[in-house]
């Protein structure tokens, strides 16, 4: 549950304080010697300079009767308004951080409110963005996620330019794991289900995703299906959120040989690579991916989806409906993904018809 208190003003507890005098016929001096208090202090403390501690609180209890309770909860009012006036008085030097975000897409999806994005409305999106990082101000911003974008790595780097934007779209990620409520993370079980998983490439994009999530789930993994913004080219990232691993996939492209490789390319990353790093992947690198790990991790996935005997029968299949649909038939697989294959291989082109064998998903309702 959200609480907040937002009024439009607040007057000082002195306010209720020289009303109260002022009812009972005291003047601010008497009240000073009842308080044994300069009188000085006694003025400022009506005119709001002077903060009401607690011992001045249990004063005022005593002399006047009112609840210490009372003025307490007065005086926090007062200064957590003042506290919110001086805060709103940054709001200029933040928007040049507010608008680096994805504003649209993040009203789109509900994190913002919507409404025009007039100068006005930009200052009260302030608020809720930071609450949406989970950061103070920009600069705990900064901190934060310039840790995280200090662990990046980037199987496409010329393309993932946009940090804030792939920041943003790693904060949904965390919202979502925060949640999840998993076992702990079992490397033997995950690697046991692989078989499972991919026996899931031939079913439909609903029995996909629950299935996929069902097996990740029980080998304590949380996998998460989440809309890509604009400037991320982020087809999916393995990361570690404390003892954690979380596996988020954008359905970039949606074709599904593109879904199936960045999947178990993610997998691969899980089980074979540190726990520090955050392994952004574009599945539309190709070549530009350099790295040991990403390497690694495209091997992994196209050993599961096509192992290596069954690969080289590729070259000689007939580039034929039926050829290809009988192929995928007999290792178990999607002809989508075998057509994927062979384009990735350069044994056909992209616009070939065979193309019409892949599936485009749509998972997780996205």
């Amino acid at each position: 549950m959200t609480l907040s208190y937002l009024p439009s003003d607040v007057s000082p507890p002195g306010a209720t304080l020289a009303d109260l005098l002022e009812e009972r016929g005291i003047a601010q001096a008497e009240l000073a010697r009842r308080m044994g208090r300069p009188l000085n202090a006694v003025n400022e403390m009506v005119l709001g300079a002077k903060e009401i501690t607690e011992d001045t609180a249990l004063e005022l209890e005593r002399v006047l009767g009112t609840p210490a309770h009372f003025w307490l909860a007065r005086e926090a009012r007062y200064r957590e308004f003042l506290a919110r006036q001086r805060d709103a008085g940054r709001a200029e030097s933040r928007l040049e951080w507010l608008d680096q975000l994805p504003l649209k897409q993040l009203q789109e999806i509900g994190v913002l409110p919507s409404g025009r994005l007039t100068p006005g409305f930009r200052v009260s999106l302030i608020e809720p963005a930071l609450r949406f990082f989970g950061v103070a101000s920009p600069a705990g911003w900064e901190e934060q996620y310039g840790r995280v974008q200090a662990a990046f790595r980037r199987a496409n780097p010329a393309k993932q330019t946009d940090n804030v934007a792939i920041t943003a779209w790693l904060r949904l990620g965390e919202i979502a794991a925060s949640n999840a409520d998993l076992p702990t993370f079992d490397p033997e079980k995950l690697q046991a289900s692989i078989p499972a998983m991919r026996a899931l490439t031939v079913r439909s994009a609903p029995e996909i995703g629950a299935g996929l999530t069902t097996l990740c789930s029980q080998a304590g993994v949380v996998l998460l299906f989440v809309p890509p913004f604009p400037g991320t080219h982020v087809s999916g990232v393995a990361r570690w959120l404390g003892d954690r691993p979380l596996i988020q996939l954008s359905l970039l492209g949606k074709w599904n040989d593109v879904f199936w490789f960045s999947f178990f390319h993610e997998v691969a990353h899980i089980l074979k690579h540190p726990k520090r790093a955050v392994f952004l992947d574009d599945a539309s690198s190709g070549a530009a991916t350099q790295s040991k790990e990403e390497r690694e991790a495209d091997q992994f996935a196209a050993d599961v989806l096509i192992p290596a005997g069954q690969r080289r029968r590729l070259g000689h299949i007939d580039l034929t409906a039926d050829a290809v649909s009988s192929f995928a038939e007999e290792i178990r697989v999607h002809p989508g993904i075998v057509v994927g294959s062979l384009q990735h291989l350069g044994l056909l082109d992209y616009a070939h018809p065979l193309t019409k064998l892949k599936d485009r998903h749509q998972i997780g309702g996205k």
